[in-house]
């Protein structure tokens, strides 16, 4: 069966012609519309019908969009949350630098007052490490033999004492501190001079002050002070507090515990102090001296 071509496209009328007659047409409609508005109740029935068409089919392309841009953004919440997280972690650290460092240069000044008004030599160090060693507290400072340290100085911070240089090297030292077991420093009560020693008890237990007897005038809150009497420690620097008193009636001395009041955990900067109490060598206790022999004292065995 062959089909017919619609009437409009049959042989007869060239269909130039026909184009221009439908140009024309649109061209008259164009502008009786535009100037009396004759189409305008058409269209507005066309669009009313054909809106929800055009919904329909526009929808798939409308969910692209929108899953599109949804995942879009959220990429970029993601990234832009991830780069505040990062500059909240920057600006907390600078600010605890910050911080440090303020600290530091606190304790510095307090040092350098000190060592301006001292009356005797003091060398500013910083600590550089604790050695690992569970069977003692000790720091590592970074001044030793080419600064003219030696072992035996005592090292305080701008608190107080907070140990003694035992070992030198070239360039550094190792102190011990207040709680190392092998520490006794002689102490003296602020508020009366009553004198004691302060004992070390190793790490993470409290200093003691030890063979005091238990009717002594010691309480809680009491400044331990250097004594002086050994010739290493000068007098008047705070060491400890008492933080507790076990007194004891059936016993003759009392259990008292103490705390230091030096911040080496707290601080990185000691002074060392060359401290010269003038006593003069010490006697070498391996050479004694010999009593004299009294010759009353010898029985009289007849002729000499």
């Amino acid at each position: 069966m062959q089909l017919s071509p619609p009437p409009l496209f049959k042989q007869g009328t060239p269909a130039l012609i026909k184009l221009a007659v439908c140009l024309l047409l649109s061209l008259i409609l164009m502008v009786a519309d535009y100037q009396f508005k004759t189409m305008g109740t058409a269209r507005s029935i066309a669009s009313y019908l054909l809106t929800p068409l055009e919904t329909i089919m526009l929808a798939p392309r409308d969910m692209l969009i929108a899953s599109y841009d949804y995942l879009t953004t959220k990429g970029s919440l993601e990234q832009e949350n991830e780069a505040l997280t990062r500059r909240v972690a920057e600006l907390t650290l600078l600010a605890n630098q910050s911080e440090l460092f303020m600290s530091e240069n606190a304790q510095l000044r307090k040092l350098i007052g000190i060592q301006e008004q001292a009356r005797f030599k003091i060398l500013i160090s910083q600590i550089l490490y604790s050695p690992n060693n569970p069977l003692s507290q000790r720091v590592v400072i970074d001044r030793g033999a080419s600064s003219n340290i030696n072992p035996g100085q005592a090292v305080a911070d701008h608190q107080g004492i907070v140990g003694q240089v035992v070992r030198v090297m070239e360039n550094k030292s190792e102190v011990a501190l207040l709680d190392d077991r092998d520490m006794i420093i002689p102490i003296q009560i602020a508020r009366n001079g009553l004198r004691g020693a302060l004992h070390g008890n190793g790490r993470g237990r409290p200093l003691e002050l030890r063979h005091m007897a238990a009717v002594s005038d010691i309480q809680v809150g009491d400044v331990l002070m250097t004594s002086g009497i050994d010739g290493i420690y000068p007098p008047g620097f705070a060491v400890a507090t008492v933080d507790k008193i076990d007194r004891n009636v059936d016993k003759n001395f009392a259990h008292i515990y103490c705390s230091p009041v030096g911040g080496v955990n707290r601080f990185r900067h000691v002074m060392i102090l060359f401290y010269d109490a003038g006593f003069g060598p010490r006697p070498d206790p391996s050479k004694s001296i010999k009593p004299a022999e009294n010759k009353s004292n010898r029985l009289y065995r007849g002729k000499p």
